[in-house]
């Protein structure tokens, strides 16, 4: 399986998750014996995640999904400060997610343009940030999640203690592949990336302006109407704790394999390998192949038994382009992306790794021969 957007959990996060459905299942906020068990242990996961993402455990609070998390904290930062600004600036490849929030903020506002290879750069922030209208924040990921391109958040960061805006950081492919970034006043997580069920996270800084509209709920620091469940925030907790840990060696080995995946499509005529070649996430890589589309490849790689998946979106009713690579200038369609799950879920990924390098060259080929365009 080359294709871990969600994987499945790691062993340990799976243990956790079943003994929790015993121990953790009343409502926390009950006062009898089982609620206040299920209180202790949601107290200890949160306690567990701060350290792994070093963090306070006041900080943290628990969300559906990744994305759930990411509009949360827009949210929260824009209407804390919407006397200040209304917009929330972004870049052209951040989540949908995102970019949606920002347009909700200002409807005219474009999104920051990126280089070739996925980056922002600093100098266009702060050109943003001094020419345009008052805003309430600065919204950037931590790494792309399509291409890897990881953003160079310490400028950006800086960039916004000029201009007096927090930096929300969006986490979500990054955490726990690789080190905590530290320069931000709000971060987003998600479980699902460290073999983890699929779960939000979300980090405000102490002493960060944060406030959502609305009804103040009593759950998660009133950023939820209610608690999460608790076997999930244990079974998460666990697979950031092992995570941590292996982080290094786990890195370098998936990094020598994305490299070995870069390397074969590069050697596919008419193959293009996007994103930044060494300044990139360890375990994620997409390719874009002419003539033929991502979806068709997909099948074919599928009928092999080689997962991955294509960088479109898609939907029941269309197919759309990735906003990743139309914003840096790639090829749109006939992309591949690899998502390389964690060793411990998958003993087998290196052989995975070989069979797509192996096989990737002819189901190109036999693709452009059958629309007749192999020759050209």
């Amino acid at each position: 399986m080359l294709d871990a957007t969600r994987s499945p959990l790691h062993p340990s996060a799976r243990d956790t998750l079943l003994a929790a459905l015993d121990a953790g299942w009343a409502d926390p906020r009950r006062l009898h014996r089982e609620g206040r068990r299920a209180r202790h242990l949601l107290d200890r996961a949160r306690e567990s995640l701060a350290e792994s993402l070093d963090a306070r455990p006041d900080e943290i609070t628990f969300h559906p999904s990744g994305a759930h998390a990411l509009r949360t904290a827009a949210a929260g930062l824009r209407h804390a400060r919407r006397r200040v600004g209304a917009r929330v600036i972004t870049s052209a490849v951040d989540q949908a997610v995102l970019l949606h929030e920002a347009h909700e903020a200002d409807p005219d506002f474009a999104p920051l343009p990126v280089n070739h290879l996925g980056r922002l750069l600093p100098q266009t922030l702060e050109t943003a940030l001094a020419d345009g209208p008052p805003s309430a924040a600065v919204a950037l990921q931590h790494a792309n999640g399509e291409v890897g391109t990881i953003q160079p958040l310490e400028h950006h960061f800086s960039v916004c203690r000029a201009a007096g805006l927090p930096l929300l950081v969006d986490g979500s492919a990054s955490l726990g592949r690789m080190a905590t970034p530290e320069t931000y006043d709000v971060l987003v997580g998600d479980a699902a990336t460290v073999a983890g069920p699929p779960l939000g996270v979300l980090v405000v800084r102490t002493g960060t302006r944060f406030d959502l509209p609305g009804p103040r709920w009593e759950p998660e620091h009133g950023r939820e109407p209610a608690d999460p469940w608790v076997p999930l925030a244990l079974a998460a907790a666990e697979a950031w704790q092992q995570a941590v840990p292996r982080r290094a060696a786990e890195s370098a080995s998936a990094r020598a394999l994305i490299d070995q995946i870069r390397n074969a499509a590069a050697g596919v005529k008419d193959v293009d390998v996007v994103g930044d070649p060494t300044d990139r996430l360890p375990h994620v890589v997409t390719f874009s192949a002419l003539y033929v589309d991502g979806e068709s490849i997909v099948d074919a790689l599928d009928r092999l038994g080689i997962v991955v998946a294509s960088g479109s979106a898609c939907t029941s009713s269309r197919l759309e382009p990735s906003h990743v690579l139309a914003a840096m200038g790639a090829l749109t369609h006939g992309n591949v992306r690899v998502t390389l799950p964690l060793e411990s879920v998958s003993p087998d990924r290196a052989s995975d790794v070989d069979a797509l390098c192996r096989e990737l060259p002819g189901v190109v080929a036999d693709l452009r021969d059958r629309l007749g365009v192999s020759d050209l």
